[in-house]
């Protein structure tokens, strides 16, 4: 698993300058008084003086087998005197964080070994530890705004051996029943059902870095050494633990591992940890780059040619079509006679009929709409992350921006999906503004409130409290429901171009198709580019979700994402093109189809990346990944087919006010 490490290419650190100079040149123009300081949210660095106490905050559990996250404190840990929850934003609470302080002690500089606390276990909560280990967990820490990772080595092509980080670290594993020791991660044959061993011990190695332009230590490394040990002490356990003599100091992996068994019954555990400092040249700006280092950016190199070649046959196809086809068409259509005419065939026969408005416009009106309002939302989140200013440090950010980018988008949805739908002469344009603020948005809510009632039997963290579910109803129909409103108002307001051509009262009866232009396959067939243009990058987007890995080279994403936009343009002209000069003109939601089915292969895949990537066999888990991934599809097929139905609407705008017509 370690070639599915997140990396950090050359772009990432232009992006992280270039956001550097943006957070330096802001406040001179926006603030007044000189002196003053800004920073972009999350990325204030702080500085500790010796002895001063550093906070390490828990975070939750995760795993790549369940998917479903849970509270630290949902196990028998630990806990402070009094457990508090520490500030979250909207994207925490969706991802499901639930951050927390803890007991540990941690003080700048100073290396200690503390005895933690020792827990009586019962026989339940051991069978739930030992559940939880089996389940692969990883837990999730923070100090500084830093996750706790793990350290590991990778040996790349060159020979080169790498560092690289792995996000958390794990609850235990499982290892033989004579396990001579706590370094042991795993049985050598997996279908054994083996012994779970709980790391109890933890080792903190946290880097500092010190420079003479400011005083105290800036924090740029926190790494976590877990370990399974048997503490054992003499004499009686007294509940002053500075006063406890353990034998098992100091600690190794050469010790006995704590086992933990519900076969065995309840269990008494002693939970540890020592601290290490290690002076660092790393710079504070530089820490995160350890986290983001996904190996050979050469993968995401090739994603760009791919799409890049998928781009330039789709152009030179099109120019084909406009420079050689269109204007041959255009100059005889021009200049041929009108009896010659009724024995040609082509997109000008179609003249009478290519307005001729389609079934349900209201349908089409309100996806076209939605579909402006996703693409905008995603344009903005890519590009403001692109630019450096949703930066990692800032947890639940980018989701926090995603969401609030797609209410305030309220309005350009209902401005597209009114004037279109004026277009084709709908006149209930309130009932069309309801439906692009009500139907897919409801269609969604509804799918999430479902897989949340099986979240919330899980007990997961995962699962959205009811003040949130709250808050987003309130967000939707308090801002996103009235911005739909006002866009379109403006919308059906709007003066319509008077159009090229004139629409017949007698629609025209559409000639018997050849099978491979028939509707289903035209359609089919039209998706397969514009996935094809993606699926390389989708790769590492779908592994960032859900195998918990950082994703963070949104310059890339960016370039795929203008890909994608080109190539669905494109490939519905040409498949627009093509029916019309088979007198077919019910363009309309084909057009839409056409790049919109690359939806359906984005659900085709996801159920590839599910039996070859996870290994998820829980019920419950499948259907919330295949709840997401539907959502996910849905949204991708609204993207591209919005992007390719206005490219088409264009383009038959465009060559229809080209020919003449009496």
């Amino acid at each position: 698993r370690t070639n599915k490490v997140p990396h950090r290419t050359t772009m990432v650190a232009r992006d992280r300058r270039r956001a550097a100079v943006v957070a330096s040149v802001v406040p001179l123009a926006a603030l007044l008084h000189p002196g003053h300081a800004f920073y972009l949210p999350g990325v204030a660095p702080q500085e500790y003086g010796p002895g001063t106490k550093v906070d390490l905050k828990v975070n939750k559990l995760t795993s790549t087998k369940t998917q479903l996250p849970y509270d630290y404190y949902s196990l028998p840990f630990c806990r402070p005197a009094e457990v508090n929850n520490a500030a979250e934003n909207l994207g925490e609470v969706l991802h499901g964080s639930v951050i927390k302080n803890s007991p540990f002690d941690i003080r700048m500089g100073e290396s200690s070994f503390k005895v933690l606390c020792r827990k009586q276990l019962s026989d339940s909560e051991v069978k739930l530890f030992e559940t939880r280990i089996r389940e692969e967990y990883r837990i999730h820490m923070i100090m500084d705004n830093l996750p706790a990772a793990t350290k590991m080595y990778r040996e790349m092509a060159d020979g080169k051996v790498v560092t690289m980080y792995d996000r958390g670290y794990s609850l235990g594993y499982v290892g033989p029943a004579n396990a001579p020791m706590g370094g042991m991660t795993a049985l050598p044959d997996k279908k054994a059902k083996g012994m779970a061993y709980i790391n109890n011990h933890l080792r903190f190695v946290i880097k500092f870095h010190k420079d003479e332009s400011f005083t105290g230590a800036r924090i740029v490394g926190f790494e976590v050494e877990p370990l399974s040990v048997n503490h054992k002490y003499k004499g009686e356990f007294t509940e002053d633990l500075t006063q406890l003599k353990l034998e098992t100091v100091p600690v190794g992996p050469d010790l006995p591992p704590q086992r933990v068994s519900s076969d065995a019954g309840g269990a008494s555990i002693i939970f540890t940890y020592d601290v290490k400092w290690e002076h660092s040249d790393i710079r504070w700006a530089s820490r995160w780059d350890l986290y983001l280092y996904m190996g050979d950016d050469q993968v995401h190199w090739f994603s760009i040619i791919n799409s890049l070649a998928i781009v330039l046959l789709l152009t030179g196809i099109v120019a084909m079509i406009m420079m050689r086809t269109l204007r041959r068409d255009l100059n005889r259509y021009n200049e041929v006679d009108k009896e010659d005419l009724q024995e040609e065939s082509g997109w000008k026969l179609v003249h009478g009929d290519v307005f001729r408005p389609p079934p349900l416009p209201l349908l089409l009106a309100s996806s076209a709409g939605t579909g402006v309002q996703l693409f905008l939302m995603s344009f903005i989140s890519i590009l403001c992350a692109m630019l450096g200013f949703l930066s990692p440090a800032n947890r639940g950010g980018l989701l926090t921006a995603t969401v609030l980018l797609y209410v305030l988008m309220g309005i350009p949805a209902g401005y597209y999906s009114a004037y279109l739908y004026k277009s084709l002469k709908g006149a209930e344009w309130q009932k069309c503004t309801l439906c692009t603020a009500l139907f897919y948005p409801g269609v969604v809510f509804l799918l999430i409130f479902l897989l949340n009632f099986f979240m919330w039997g899980k007990g997961s963290s995962a699962a959205l409290p009811f003040g949130t579910m709250v808050a987003l109803l309130a967000m939707w129909f308090g801002i996103s429901v009235p911005l739909v409103f006002l866009g379109a108002f403006f919308g059906y307001k709007a003066k319509l171009p008077d159009q090229p051509v004139r629409t017949n009262e007698i629609p025209r009866q559409v000639p018997l198709q050849a099978w491979y232009m028939q509707g289903a396959f035209n359609i089919l067939m039209g998706g397969i580019l514009p996935f094809g243009a993606i699926f390389i990058e989708l790769f590492f987007i779908m592994t960032s979700i859900w195998l918990q890995r950082f994703y963070y080279v949104f310059g890339f994403l960016m370039i795929v994402l203008l890909i994608l936009v080109i190539t669905c343009s494109e490939i519905s002209i040409v498949l627009c093109y093509f029916q019309l000069c088979n007198e077919d003109y019910h363009w309309w939601w084909r057009a839409f189809l056409t790049s919109g089915s690359s939806g359906l292969y984005l659900f085709a895949y996801s159920i590839m990346y599910f039996y070859t990537q996870l290994e998820i066999t829980n019920p419950v888990t499948t259907m919330i990944y295949f709840g997401y991934m539907g959502i996910a599809a849905l949204v991708f097929f609204l993207i591209t087919g919005t992007v390719g139905f206005y490219s088409s609407w264009q383009f038959v705008w465009t060559i229809y006010s080209a020919v003449k017509v009496d």
